[in-house]
């Protein structure tokens, strides 16, 4: 069994230092209150509670059931005096706390931080520079930046403060990128003018240098689209011809048209397959300023093309997009691996959903890659014209979704838009708190809104008066706007242009518990939509006080979804089916242990997702259907009649150590969960690919604990 240090330093549990704390303080004063028997008993009980946890302990948790122990022995005095003890310690820690936690990370001992981020490797000294500078941010938002009520707030998992690592900064979420603009317009980059590229493989370059200008100037997931870059096959196409006409004239060839065309269609296949070569490779290989490969979504609408010649070009870019995703990458022991990024969406549409229409190969190879890359994901043209004012258009990074927003001429406008930030609700601890008493319940779900509501306005504040010049490439040079030097950002964070999110967690588990039902069943599913439904009413009632764009947010909560299920044990003890695991649910989804059917879960959660206003993506977990295609897009045929947007979980890993190409397994060794290769054994995890959908976004550096534990009790779906 693990104990986790206020420093994140993981160390195996150990009953002596309970012993050791406890006669120190029973032997402090002229009088002594308990024997050596009862104090090991003390001990003893702690070390029970903690192995019915399943999961590594925090000192403070263990620290405070010892002192739950010694009063229930009656021994108040003593009581006092550890904690007065404790006090005095904590007073000692609190003036090098980052100090500490700093030289942990450094030496890889901070387990908190190793877990944080499964897409970031915590070895590596450009992540480590990233967590040094993330820790002093987080140590100056808690003291400078913060209320002191919204600190305490997120330290007791009541709310969840997000992104403190960057918080010091003036610094936004998420966006979508203006790709479009800054290729037909020309950019900056580096103080470099930029023109307007003259070839398909060009546009790719400078949009790849673009994603990671971007990527280091804000802390979220980032989109663009393919059909920015679809005109440039035409530019290319043209020139190819020319240059074989002159070829051909220089070796007094006679050929004729149709043969010159088809040489020009097999060099301009080539091309797209050089330019979207560089974008999946150099994605991949860059290391932005955050210490990982830009969190970037590709997004691939064959009706954002503007014309049929470009319509035809945006599908043979998505094609080469999907074949080469499906070969995967090489990693150093020369095994084809699942990348995390980019992340690929692929928008169901009527000219590709039907078998026999005219780009269905395009979903049937989209089907094919799922099941071996677990990408891409699906978005439902018809339903997201349903909910989105008739528009479809991508969400920023993994899920976050902007609000339709019209210019002055009366167009809708989604790229160079962004999300400025966001702040979650912990929906058990409302539920819990109220002691499953309606009329108590949506009084402190008031309380914590308003919560909420102040922290998000901390957040728009500290955006606010952000000059363009601190981030060139954003706010002067075409990825969100083209503002003046020294003009601020402030007319772009108001009238709904951008976003700001009130994310939720544990829908499941707050429904659970006030009706003593899961939210699957119907009658409890009543309660569950009054919940989201009196989200939204709070968020429009933001709005209309304030001109800001509010949306409710199915918060991803990778780490959060463990750090709120420790702070709900701290605070409520385990409650059977609600606090028992090490983490909770994740937004509105149904519970990963409910035994459901694929399309039974579609089509549950989609009322949910139409009242995520702010983002929010559903998915199923489905076993190995490489050798099953059909029924693959039997599901995605379901995505298209009945859900937004969806997913397919499957597994995608191997052994470096011997060569195994399967599922790798978790074990419990110690009370912790870990990764095993079930042919050789291997644990070493920089010997092991795992490839597991974390909470919409890929994850391949591994999870916390309580990650760890949903990812095993996950059920199959089909």
């Amino acid at each position: 069994m693990k104990t986790i240090k206020r420093n994140g330093a993981e160390e195996v549990f150990d009953l002596y230092k309970i012993i050791a704390a406890v006669k120190k303080a029973n032997e402090s004063g002229e009088k002594t209150y308990l024997n050596d028997e009862q104090i090991i008993h003390i001990a003893e009980y702690v070390e029970y509670k903690c192995k019915k946890l399943s999961r590594a302990v925090s000192v403070e948790e263990i620290q405070d059931m010892v002192e739950d122990q010694i009063m229930a022995t009656g021994a108040f005095d003593l009581a006092k005096r550890y904690v007065k003890y404790r006090y005095q310690r904590s007073l000692i820690r609190k003036a090098n706390t980052t100090d500490n936690r700093i030289l942990t990370l450094i030496e890889g001992n901070n387990e908190d931080v190793k877990q944080e981020n499964s897409n970031k490797n915590p070895t590596i000294n450009s992540v480590q520079r990233d967590y040094m500078a993330g820790e002093v941010s987080k140590d100056i938002t808690r003291r400078l930046l913060l209320p002191a009520e919204i600190v305490e707030a997120d330290q007791e998992g009541i709310i969840h403060f997000h992104d403190t690592d960057y918080f010091a900064q003036h610094m936004h979420n998420c966006d979508l990128v203006n790709l479009e603009d800054m290729l037909q317009n020309g950019t900056v980059i580096s103080e470099t003018r930029i023109e307007k590229p003259h070839s398909f493989s060009t546009a790719c370059n400078i949009a790849t240098q673009i994603i990671a200008q971007v990527a280091s100037n804000q802390y979220g997931g980032q989109s663009i689209s393919l059909s920015h870059l679809a005109p440039f096959v035409q530019i290319s196409r043209k020139k190819i011809h020319a240059e074989v006409l002159e070829e051909m004239e220089l070796l007094e060839c006679s050929v004729t048209e149709e043969q010159v065309e088809k040489i020009v269609e097999k060099r301009l296949r080539k091309e797209i397959n050089r330019g979207v070569q560089t974008i999946q490779y150099q994605v991949i290989t860059l290391m932005t300023t955050n210490g990982q490969a830009p969190f970037l979504t590709v997004f691939m609408y064959l009706n954002e093309a503007n014309n049929e010649t470009e319509k035809k070009d945006l599908a043979m870019i998505i094609e080469e997009t999907l074949k080469q995703r499906y070969q995967g990458v090489m990693n150093e022991a020369g095994i084809w691996v699942t990348p995390a990024f980019p992340k690929l969406i692929y928008v169901l549409e009527e000219d590709n959903i039907t078998e026999g229409s005219d780009y269905y190969y395009l979903t049937e190879l989209a089907a094919k890659c799922t099941t071996k890359r677990l990408v891409p994901d699906y978005i439902s043209e018809k339903k997201m014209k349903e909910i989105k004012e008739g528009n479809c258009f991508p969400v920023m990074g993994c899920r976050s979704a902007l609000s339709p927003w019209k210019e002055e001429n009366g167009d809708y406008k989604f790229y160079g838009r962004f999300n400025q930030g966001v702040v979650t609700i912990n929906l058990v601890d409302v539920a819990l708190s109220s002691g499953a008493n309606p009329d108590k319940f949506w009084s402190i779900f008031d309380e914590r809104l308003e919560l909420c509501y102040q922290a998000l306005m901390v957040r728009h504040k500290r955006l606010k008066g952000t000059l363009s010049d601190a981030a060139p490439i954003l706010w002067q040079h075409g990825a969100l706007a083209r503002l003046a030097k020294g003009e601020t950002i402030d007319k772009l964070l108001y009238g709904g242009y951008s976003t700001i999110s009130l994310g939720y967690a544990g829908l499941y588990e707050c429904t659970k518990y006030m009706t003593g039902r899961s939210h699957t069943d119907p009658e409890a599913t009543i309660f569950a939509l009054e919940v989201m439904k009196y989200m939204n009413v709070a968020c429009d009632r933001w709005k209309a006080e304030t001109s800001i764009g509010f949306g409710i947010y199915g918060a991803p909560i990778e780490s959060t979804t463990y750090k709120f299920a420790k702070c709900l044990q701290k605070r409520f003890g385990v409650v059977s089916g609600i606090t028992d695991k090490s983490y909770i649910t994740n937004s509105y989804h149904v519970h990963v242990t409910e035994e459901i059917d694929a399309f039974t879960k579609l089509k549950f959660e989609a009322q949910f997702q139409s009242l995520s206003t702010g983002g929010a993506v559903s998915y199923v977990e489905v076993p190995n259907m490489q050798n099953n295609i059909p029924a693959v897009l039997q599901v995605i045929r379901f995505i298209y009649d009945n859900i937004m947007y969806a997913e397919l979980n499957t597994k995608s890993d191997c052994c470096q150590e011997c060569g195994f190409d399967g599922e790798i397994l978790l074990v419990t060794d110690q009370g912790k969960l870990v990764w095993e290769c079930p042919k050789c054994g291997n644990r070493d995890q920089d010997k092991l690919n795992v490839a597991r959908r974390t909470c919409g976004y890929i994850g391949t550096q591994f999870w916390n604990q309580g990650r760890t534990q949903e990812i095993k009790e996950r059920v199959l779906h089909l």
